[in-house]
């Protein structure tokens, strides 16, 4: 039955008699559920088309084992009457006849109430007869007779029975009754207001204490959110955030500089996306060029260089950055630049950025033309390989990686160098999340 046909029996009903006094005894005789009712009284209730009355009742029902219990009779019962019928019997034979369970149970009950005595090592019976007053009692509650409150403690005690209550209503008549309830209008429309309907309407009373749809609005983005955590981390560490918006940047900051050479394959159009308008960058420091020049084709402090002809045109061509190290060669050659103005009084400097890189891939669901780097730099004496490690760890513990592994590796401007690997727990495997390496490119800052 649905909402509607049972409101309009409860409409109905109420005409004819005024009031129902049990919504539970109401729902039996209209075949539905006491919850179904009460959601249907309710409904009339907010309308004020009725008014209703709670009250609570409680009753007994009999649990699984009552149950059994008023079949087969109690555990003491059914020790008497094995007794009785074998005469005098061992523990072990009730409890091969009859089950360990019901052997304990009803020799217990037994002989406390004196149905049985000991006689040497075995049982015999203490009365000639008996009355199983909790298999009757039991009986009797199955047919709706109330136990007496012994009886019910008992029954509850020994968990043969258990309590349960019911809220039921009395309905009655509301202020606003009527044999048919009338629909009330949720909102204006423009239908009503042409048709003139809403003048006779009635309309949903607002509720102005209701709290309403919570904001969506001013959520951060996940990928800022993440970012300014990584911020924040990195500032508590001591590093300084790096200018990181010059996202074009000449082939000679964002290669030359970091001694990757003309012909890398990285230099490519497949790999890096070139800029066709300005093609060219129009400067960078003319000094600082020619040592890079001249380490690229010659060599210098230990290295043999790349022993080929060091191409302006190439080294001039603007791309969109495809590694924030770009910058970090900026920020270094600055700092070179500082201390030489200050004749050698040599500031440690802690460096990091977070920003956009763009490399011309085949997008797939693991890879996009653009993804946001995090990079940082720490420039002092007497730094090592330790002191990096320790770094990495303390910032990946810091975002929840407590499970490093670091890898030698290669990278064009970085010796040694090592790749970072963050063991996952969920995929139950170890992944790539970053690589390192100890600058060699300095040389030609000063």
């Amino acid at each position: 039955m649905d909402a509607a046909t049972l409101e309009k029996k409860v409409l109905n009903r109420l005409a004819e008699s005024d009031c129902i006094e049990d919504t539970y005894a109401e729902a039996s005789a209209l075949g539905v559920s006491h919850q179904e009712m009460v959601g249907v009284v309710k409904s009339l209730w907010t309308d004020e088309y009725v008014t209703m009355n709670a009250s609570v009742r409680n009753w007994l029902v009999l649990t699984a084992e009552g149950e059994e219990v008023s079949i087969n009779g109690s555990p003491e019962a059914r020790v008497f009457e094995y007794v009785k019928n074998k005469g005098a019997t061992t523990m072990g034979d009730m409890e091969t006849a009859l089950g360990k369970e019901v052997a304990k149970l009803g020799m217990g009950a037994a002989m406390k109430e004196k149905w049985l005595k000991k006689q040497s090592d075995t049982f015999v019976p203490g009365v000639d007869a008996i009355v199983d007053s909790v298999a009757i009692s039991l009986r009797e509650l199955k047919l709706n007779k109330l136990p007496t409150t012994t009886q019910e403690k008992n029954l509850t005690r020994r968990k043969l029975a258990a309590k349960q209550s019911l809220t039921y209503y009395k309905v009655e008549r509301g202020r606003k009754f009527a044999i048919q309830r009338a629909k009330k209008v949720g909102d204006l429309n423009i239908d009503s207001l042409k048709d003139g309907s809403w003048k006779t309407a009635e309309f949903k009373a607002y509720n102005f204490d209701a709290l309403g749809a919570p904001v969506t609005g001013g959520y951060i983005q996940p990928l800022l959110k993440v970012r300014a955590e990584f911020r924040r981390i990195l500032m508590g560490m001591g590093f300084t955030e790096m200018p990181t918006n010059r996202w074009v940047e000449s082939s000679f900051w964002n290669f030359d500089a970091l001694f990757q050479p003309q012909s890398h394959p990285a230099r490519d159009a497949h790999d890096t996306f070139f800029i066709k308008e300005p093609r060219l960058a129009l400067s960078w420091p003319e000094q600082y060029y020619e040592r890079v020049k001249t380490m690229h084709e010659e060599g210098g402090a230990g290295s043999l260089g790349h022993r080929c002809i060091f191409d302006s045109e190439e080294a001039a061509k603007n791309l969109l950055r495809t590694h924030t190290t770009a910058v970090s060669a900026r920020m270094l050659y600055k700092l070179a630049e500082q201390n030489l103005k200050s004749e050698g009084s040599f500031k440690p400097t802690k460096l990091f950025s977070i920003d956009r890189v763009f490399r011309n891939e085949s997008m797939d669901s693991t890879h996009l033309c653009e993804f946001h780097q995090v990079e940082g730099l720490v420039a002092d004496y007497d730094l090592s390989l330790g002191h990096l490690i320790a770094t990495i760890r303390t910032f990946f513990e810091k975002i929840g990686i407590t499970q490093l592994r670091f890898k030698p590796a290669f990278n064009p401007y970085t010796e040694p160098s090592m790749e970072v690997f963050g063991y996952h727990p969920d995929l139950k495997r170890w992944t790539e999340i970053g690589n390192s390496g100890s600058f060699f490119f300095l040389h030609p800052f000063f």
